[in-house]
């Protein structure tokens, strides 16, 4: 028995011996194994990543318009555009103490939210909508969206176009065609200033004869070489804004012809004609579309020359004598947009606008007299920052200073006119209608208004 126990003992020993040798010899295999599965692990983590940062494509911020083709050469589309404009402004920084001065406070607003869509499936017809809602802000905001004052989406623009010939292109709706200067056809999508200028002398019949800078009409346009043109033939709004804002008591005279039949008793004043010619001196801009270009920054040098007109016979209407009269309007203006070397430019315009709609007439955002305007813009080479200067002065006959409005800012383009923040200074000096729409009595006193105001800019 003895003996068994020593064979079985030795046998154990024998047995861990070997145990132990072979786990001595795997540690010395892994010893030596483990550094070139620690590097083809490494080598093969750097490949991958490798591979992943060729397979992975840049960021294109290149701004490529919504169109869906409907033919496969492109020449049949339907194209939209999107765009939000969400404005942040201060109060009247210049309000007497214990008025808006007392206490600084930020607004938040939206001041265009809009959509356009425009379609060709010939080259001889054109179909064009746009829609959208302007100025919503607290003040006007509502519980339920749609209940009391609030700003709602309406119809901007809805116009058909035929091609005549390559030269003369007819069309007629709700249309943005319009007379005077360049920027009363000013578009929204790449104003070179944050907004237009206030007050709106360029759009002048805005909400007066229109319906937001808008006509119901038929319009004529097209172009010979350089020479580019337009005119319209519309009927003016019977529910517009047509106070005179002299400063007088119930003045005898207000824009309200069409609605007040001439001394025989037949109707008048339901005609307004409009037209813009412009000469091109340098790249020629597209006519395609009426909206006026605020800045190409960089990718077109223009220099174009322009003239328009507004008329609207028996548009005025005196009360005491029951005589109608004409308003016509004149205009002259020149556009700059030139690239300059390492990727800037400068932008500038100047306009000079003659009004009359009759003896002391102020309408809400002109008058008879004469008005001038300018900016200049530079988008500074190798940045993405444009800072600009506005500035216009009216003279009014019923009025016995000049007004002004003043307008310093910068542009700061994420992506050009695709994506912006613009931070303004804006200023009405000695203009006695920025009181309020609507007053007419001499309470509403001359007074100053400046404002700082940051738009954020999306359009797709």
């Amino acid at each position: 028995m003895y003996i068994y126990t020593y064979l079985y003992t030795l046998a154990s020993t024998s047995d861990l011996q070997q145990t132990k040798n072979r786990l001595y010899s795997t540690i010395e295999i892994m010893k030596r194994i483990i550094p070139l599965i620690t590097l083809l692990t490494c080598l093969l983590l750097l490949s991958w990543q490798g591979l992943n940062a060729q397979e992975k494509p840049e960021v294109d911020h290149s701004y490529k318009p919504l169109k869906v083709n409907l033919s496969e050469d492109g020449s049949k589309y339907v194209r939209f555009i999107i765009w939000h404009q969400q404005w942040l402004t201060s109060g009247n920084l210049s309000a007497p103490d214990g008025g808006e001065a007392a206490k600084f406070q930020l607004t938040s607003s939206v001041r265009r939210s809009r959509m356009l869509a425009f379609a060709q499936v010939s080259p001889r017809f054109l179909i064009l909508t746009h829609f959208g809602l302007n100025g919503l802000s607290p003040n006007n905001l509502t519980s339920l969206g749609g209940n009391g004052n609030a700003p709602q989406l309406f119809l901007h623009d809805a116009w058909t176009e035929f091609m005549v010939n390559e030269n003369l292109y007819i069309g007629t709706g709700l249309h943005y065609w319009k007379g005077l200067t360049r920027l009363a056809n000013q578009s929204t999508l790449n104003f070179m200033t944050l907004d237009q200028s206030r007050p709106f002398v360029h759009w002048h019949s805005l909400g007066i004869t229109d319906q937001f800078a808008r006509h119901l009409g038929v319009y004529a346009k097209g172009s010979i070489d350089k020479f580019d043109y337009r005119i319209a033939f519309n009927n003016p709004g019977r529910n517009g804004i047509s106070g005179n804002f002299n400063g007088e008591v119930d003045p005898a005279l207000t824009y309200t012809g069409v609605n007040n039949t001439d001394k025989d008793g037949d109707p008048t004043g339901s005609t307004v004609v409009e037209g813009y010619f412009r000469y091109q001196l340098k790249d020629k801009e597209s006519t395609k579309l009426p909206y006026a270009v605020g800045s190409y920054l960089g990718k077109k040098d223009v220099l174009a020359i322009g003239a328009g007109f507004f008329a609207h016979s028996n548009g005025v209407y005196n009360s005491n004598s029951g005589e109608h009269e004409n308003v016509s309007h004149f205009a002259a203006d020149v556009f700059l947009d030139k690239p300059i070397n390492g990727g800037g430019c400068v932008n500038a315009y100047a306009s000079f606008m003659s009004f009359n709609y009759g003896d002391n007439y102020i309408a809400r955002w002109a008058g008879t007299g004469s008005v001038l305007y300018g900016h200049l813009g530079v988008l500074i080479p190798g940045s993405k920052l444009m800072p600009y200067v506005s500035y216009q002065s009216g003279s009014y006959d019923a009025f016995d200073d000049p007004t002004n409005a003043m307008d310093i800012g910068v542009n700061y383009f994420i992506n050009g006119h695709n994506a912006k923040i613009t931070l303004e200074y804006h200023r009405i000096g000695n203009d006695p209608r920025e009181d309020g729409i609507g007053s007419t009595t001499t309470q509403a006193a001359a007074q100053t208004f400046s404002q700082l105001r940051m738009q954020a800019h999306i359009f797709l």
